[in-house]
């Protein structure tokens, strides 16, 4: 592979049910750096850059050695899809990566393995991108007219009868530029990384989320060290 790969972690600010939340300190960092420090651990990631409209986010970035790309206000709003901002973020490139990789802050712990896992995917097969998911063990159902109508189940079914279904966990993505040009992250050619690994269930959004997360945090990092006297 003839180009390196670059990170871009897309953080902007206001968020409304968590103020605060992407620069918030989880464990001994802000929830930010965890995604910048699990980007440059690798050494496969030339760059990794934060694109964001918030100063204090900026900072934060800066302090823990990624750079930072200033989000126009028009692509920071509740409204304003991932997408816009990372097409906004190769805009500003002189040359493009072979791939993009992208990190959501919201999503700060991952198996220390995954991401060398997702990018020997990506080098060894024809895919214009890869993004992770995880088993969906529930039986779900939608409520019609006041009743409950199984989806993906019939009522009796045992748990391990039931066909397989999938989450999109957003731990991370690794697409190509084009496609990104193309209004997009991901499309049907991507291939869908299983993850079975507890941290793909954390996703922060709420106050009882980042409680969660506080929680497998310690617990993996006591477990790490218990096994590792």
């Amino acid at each position: 592979m003839t180009n390196p790969y670059i990170a871009i972690i897309p953080a902007r600010g206001g968020s409304k049910r968590l103020p605060g939340k992407n620069i918030r300190v989880l464990g001994d960092l802000p929830l930010l750096a965890h995604s910048i420090r699990y980007a440059q651990a690798s050494s496969r990631i030339q760059r990794v850059i934060v694109t964001t409209d918030d100063p204090a986010i900026a900072a934060v970035a800066l302090d823990y050695g990624a750079e930072v790309i200033q989000r126009p206000h028009e692509l920071s709003g509740d409204e304003a899809p991932t997408v816009s901002a990372l097409q906004h973020v190769l805009a500003q490139l002189t040359e493009w990566p072979e791939a993009v990789v992208v990190l959501q802050p919201t999503n700060p712990l991952r198996p220390v393995g995954l991401l060398d896992e997702a990018l020997d995917y990506f080098e060894q097969h024809n895919v214009s991108g890869l993004f992770t998911v995880s088993p969906n063990p529930h039986k779900l159902g939608r409520i019609e007219a006041q009743r409950f109508v199984p989806f993906n189940y019939h009522f009796g079914q045992r748990s391990q009868d039931m066909e397989p279904l999938f989450y999109e966990n957003g731990l991370l993505y690794v697409c190509k530029p084009s496609l990104i040009t193309q209004g997009a992250v991901m499309d049907e050619t991507c291939y869908p990384l299983v993850v079975t690994h507890p941290y793909a269930a954390v996703d922060i959004d709420t106050e009882a989320d980042f409680a969660y997360a506080t929680f497998c945090l310690n617990y993996y990092q006591t477990l790490h060290k218990s096994n590792h006297p």
